[in-house]
């Protein structure tokens, strides 16, 4: 079994300082390039990837197996040179010495995106990276570093905000008082984060692009939601303007019933907006409509109905609003004397009536979804969609053609009597000249 004990010098140091060119074959050749890598530099971290590969090289060697020593570097041009050069000598040594396994000794992170390279070419059996124990926490930091400058949507993200800060700052603590320069900076800085960690910025963009959609493809949801939202600002106006002219109220329990008391109608209006427009676009459309559409409406009519009765119920108990009158009406033979709806009964008429319209709802959504499957099964059923022809059912065909295979039914009570006593099975034209000819027999007889 032959090992390949490669180390991997993405960046070309070893060519660089020594003047070689890779890669270098041999327990030797790298020996003497140890001395010469460390005589040039030494500092450089290369020396002890190259002591490694001796001393795994060696370890193998104890162990009776044969083993290849090389040093493989890249090009000093372009990340892309130097992964190709890489390749194709790692193609010449796989070529010369066939081996079955690999070892990969590295001293970096830049080195360590080499591993795929050899792994394309030879079975890896160990990556063994070589980190200098005085400087290990100085290069992890210095990657870390040099990765977080090269992502440019995290530099965006991290250093600009710590750029305007920095520049800010000292222009509001001059201006305007170091305590509010920092507060005006760090309302700034909570805004962005929670910006950040929100995803407003994907909310905002998926938005504009569902209204850009809706504008080219011409729906109708989009006139409506614009009437909702005309709406919406009316209902919150009434309901606003309806708290403002309480008088005096301790609490929040009064202003919110009556806000709600006033916005009601005017918010479960939008609503009803935006939902015939949906529906309306569901309708139009190909596809069937979704029976969640065909009861969101009758969903807010109870809503706004059941929210309508609860606030009316404390604001008649707080004695804001006056109890709801029924006046005297006379209609023919039915007449009524005029009487006064108290609190209670108001509160569960508005319930019980939110209740019914919602299973009016339900139900509406449930017949037209039955009859939507009815239809599907109607289109699918017997009848061929082309000629109009019954086509038979396969597990009828199934039946007969098993039938047919194991012999067949006893066309004949006769049949069926020689098929008791263990005569063989015969067809029906058979049957009948047999039994034809035994009755021409008879006769002559």
């Amino acid at each position: 079994m032959t090992t390949l004990v490669v180390c991997l010098d993405r960046t070309d140091d070893v060519g660089r300082k020594t003047g070689l060119r890779s890669p270098v074959v041999g327990w030797e050749a790298i020996r003497a390039l140890v001395t010469d890598v460390g005589l040039a530099d030494p500092e450089d971290s290369g020396v002890n990837s190259l002591l490694e590969t001796l001393r795994v090289a060696q370890n193998l060697r104890d162990e009776n197996e044969e083993v290849v020593v090389a040093v493989v570097s890249g090009d000093r041009e372009s990340m892309v040179s130097a992964d190709r050069a890489v390749a194709t000598q790692l193609d010449e040594l796989v070529a010369e010495y066939d081996p079955d396994s690999a070892v990969v000794v590295i001293d970096s992170a830049e080195d360590e995106r080499l591993v795929p390279i050899v792994e394309s070419r030879v079975r890896v059996d160990s990556v063994d990276r070589v980190v200098v124990r005085q400087a290990r926490d100085i290069e992890s930091t210095y990657y870390l570093l040099k990765q977080f400058l090269a992502d440019e949507e995290l530099r965006q993200t991290v250093l600009v905000p710590i750029g305007l800060t920095l520049l800010v700052f000292p222009m509001l603590a001059s201006f305007v008082g170091p305590a509010e320069g920092a507060a005006a900076i760090t309302t700034v800085i909570g805004v962005f984060l929670l910006y950040k960690g929100f995803n407003i910025d994907e909310r905002v963009t998926r938005v504009a692009h569902q209204v850009r959609e809706s504008l080219y493809s011409g729906q109708v949801s989009v006139v409506t939601y614009v009437v909702a939202a005309g709406l919406t600002f009316v209902g919150v106006f009434a309901g606003a303007l309806g708290v403002s002219t309480l008088e005096d109220t301790p609490g929040v329990v009064v202003p919110a019933m009556q806000f709600a008391f006033n916005s009601v109608p005017w918010l479960a209006m939008a609503a009803l907006t935006a939902s015939a427009g949906r529906l309306l676009d569901e309708a139009i459309g190909d596809g069937p409509i979704r029976s969640s559409y065909l009861n969101l409406p009758f969903i807010v009519i109870a809503v706004g109905l059941v929210v309508r009765g609860f606030s009316a119920y404390f604001l008649e108990q707080q004695r804001v609003i006056d109890p709801f009158v029924v006046p005297a009406y006379e209609l023919g033979v039915i007449s009524n004397e005029q009487f006064v709806v108290s609190a209670g009964e108001r509160l569960a008429l508005f319930v019980v009536t939110g209740i019914v319209v919602s299973l009016v709802g339900a139900h509406v959504a449930s017949y037209f979804s039955a009859s939507r499957e009815e239809g599907e099964l109607a289109d699918g059923g017997p009848e061929s969609p082309r000629t109009g022809e019954t086509v038979s059912d396969p597990s009828a065909d199934a039946d007969s053609t098993s039938e047919l295979t194991d012999g067949g039914p006893p066309t004949t009570p006769t049949d069926a009597a020689d098929a008791d006593h263990g005569a063989a099975p015969q067809s029906g034209s058979e049957s009948a000249t047999d039994s034809s000819s035994s009755t021409d027999a008879d006769s002559a007889e």
